[in-house]
């Protein structure tokens, strides 16, 4: 894979975005009637707004070659089975290009899949329904940068996590995009995120083909990275089995499952 080199003179822009927050109460934490409920308040409550390691080094062959790869190009379909490191690696490079200054924004963004329950039967407006399928989101990101800053970076809108519906008809400059779980994306959803790149901006796609909640057919994850691959600009990068990082259980299930 030939390295490109993407120079550019970085353009400061104040751009809309989508910030969080909703009205809760809390009992049992002595916060008063009306307080501002956030994502990031049980991480910060307790204590797990701590240093984080600067440095990441891959574990793996793959995850160089993913981290490399996320360096040179400004697409990257990073593709794999659960617990390679996909989506935190991505996450890490956007929270590095942000404390840098090389991007003003972080956009991440992730469908929601059912997966056999129903959104409407959970409590709370549509942004509470959301909340447990951007988790993950939200702890990879307070692992780098701890609940309080992660918090205020999204209170001003330097963070902003979405769901795949809310960025049709956007176009993202200056901003490092991470689309996850995209397995669970339609090729028409992947197609509308792909086009959202906009200038001096990075975009990592991150999923596994081989688990997908949509039918059989829908997912267009598989079918987009086939095509991508003919485009020297776009990286795909697919990760193995051996790339695994979770317990060693998790490697030896995947292969038989």
């Amino acid at each position: 894979m030939s390295k490109k080199s993407h120079k550019y003179t970085k353009q400061a822009k104040h751009l809309h975005s989508i910030k969080g927050g909703q009205e809760k109460v809390f009992f049992d934490k002595g916060q008063s009637k009306g307080a501002k409920w956030h994502p990031l308040d049980d991480e910060i409550d307790n204590n797990r707004d701590k240093k984080y390691m600067k440095t990441i080094k891959p574990r793996s062959e793959g995850q160089a070659h993913l981290m490399q790869a996320i360096k040179d190009y400004n697409l990257t379909m990073a593709m794999g089975p659960a617990g390679t490191g996909k989506t935190y690696l991505a996450i890490a490079a956007a929270v590095d290009a942000l404390e840098k200054g090389e991007v003003e924004r972080i956009i991440l963004s992730r469908p929601a899949m059912e997966a056999g329950e129903s959104l409407g039967y959970l409590p709370g407006d549509m942004e509470e329904k959301m909340a447990p399928y951007l988790r993950p989101l939200f702890d990879a990101l307070g692992d780098r940068l701890g609940g309080k800053k992660v918090r205020h970076y999204m209170d001003e809108g330097t963070i902003e996590i979405a769901p795949v519906g809310f960025m049709r008809g956007r176009t993202l400059n200056n901003a490092f995009v991470v689309i996850d779980e995209a397995q669970n994306c339609t090729y028409i959803q992947l197609k509308m995120l792909l086009s959202r790149l906009g200038w001096h901006s990075t975009m990592v796609v991150t999923g596994d083909p081989a688990q997908s909640d949509l039918l059989t057919g829908m997912s267009g994850l598989s079918d987009i990275s086939n095509r991508l691959k003919k485009s020297p600009n776009i990286s795909v990068v697919e990760l193995q089995s051996a790339d695994i990082v979770r317990h060693p259980l998790v490697a030896e299930m995947l292969e038989v499952l």
